[in-house]
């Protein structure tokens, strides 16, 4: 009878890769195939901005042999975990791989960079690109694999972006204002010639007030928007308060539907993959703004 060594074991044994967000699990997935584990930590509805790691959640990292999270702080209270680990793992941020010139600034937000990166889909496949070496680093036998499973998928995106640009263009130029209850659009806004607007700040840590949402109110009304959103990973309460204002000032504006910002959808739905999630929040977009 046959038996196996320890050392074939391990070599049969496929990668074990930890992603932080879905939309980073996600894309490995379509580069890596089934070659590998992949985890994500924050499943739907989860706010990465407030997500603390559980002891399960170290664990798992500790026992990855790839880490891959977003960076730019918006994993921000697993930031010195993360670079920890950095120096005896493969820990890739994927963020590193966007030009500085590409990324919007924003002195209020820690690092000053906005890091709500995949809602620009040509900036989200760019930053993709650097993960095919990033993961065969740990098993340089995968890499053509990878790259060429990660080409396919860059297609798709390619081909997302165009029909996202062509979509959103679609509606009218009056009518093409995006207010959300965090301000996680703005890369949406820039890429697809949108005017964006959040009651929070980048971040959901930061707090809104009485006179935030009094100068949302006065903007929508006189804007006479007819839908704003909610999002599927910060409490409705806030967006609520701004449509009571509205309607204290006799303008009914509606919920549009809510939004995919800094989570997925369930995963096996199409919305728990990052294409399906860009393309129900641009359905809900374009239905709640050219609404008659």
């Amino acid at each position: 009878m046959g038996s196996c060594s320890k050392s074939d074991e391990k070599n049969n044994e496929k990668l074990n890769i930890v992603c932080t967000t879905g939309m980073i699990a996600d894309a490995v997935k379509n580069i890596v195939k089934n070659q590998a584990n992949v985890e994500a930590l924050m499943g739907p509805g989860v706010d990465p901005h407030l997500y603390k790691a559980t002891h399960g959640d170290l664990l798992k990292l500790q026992d990855a042999d790839i880490i891959v999270y977003n960076g730019l702080f918006l994993e921000g209270k697993m930031g010195d975990i993360l670079n920890k680990l950095s120096k005896k793992k493969n820990v890739v941020a994927i963020a590193e791989n966007v030009p500085s010139s590409s990324l919007i600034n924003n002195s209020s937000f820690q690092g000053a960079h906005d890091p709500h990166i995949w809602f620009d889909v040509s900036l989200w496949n760019r930053a993709l690109a650097i993960l095919p070496d990033k993961l065969s680093d740990s098993d340089s036998t995968k890499v053509t694999a990878y790259r060429q499973n990660y080409k396919t998928y860059s297609a798709r995106l390619d081909s997302l972006h165009l029909a996202v640009k062509s979509k959103i263009s679609s509606i009218p130029d009056s009518n093409r204002i995006l207010i959300t209850a965090h301000d996680a659009f703005e890369y949406f806004g820039k890429a697809y010639q949108m005017e964006v607007r959040g009651l929070q700040g980048i971040s959901t840590l930061s707090e809104y007030g009485l006179r935030d949402v009094s100068n949302l109110v006065d903007f929508i009304v006189k804007h006479k928007i007819p839908a704003i959103y909610t999002e599927t990973s910060v409490s409705k309460k806030a967006i609520e308060a701004v449509i009571e204002g509205c309607r204290g000032r006799g303008h009914e504006v509606k919920i549009g539907g809510s939004l995919y910002s800094d989570a997925m959808g369930e995963e096996g739905t199409e919305e728990g993959t990052y294409i399906g999630m860009v393309n129900a929040n641009v359905q809900k977009i374009y239905k709640g703004l050219t609404a008659e």
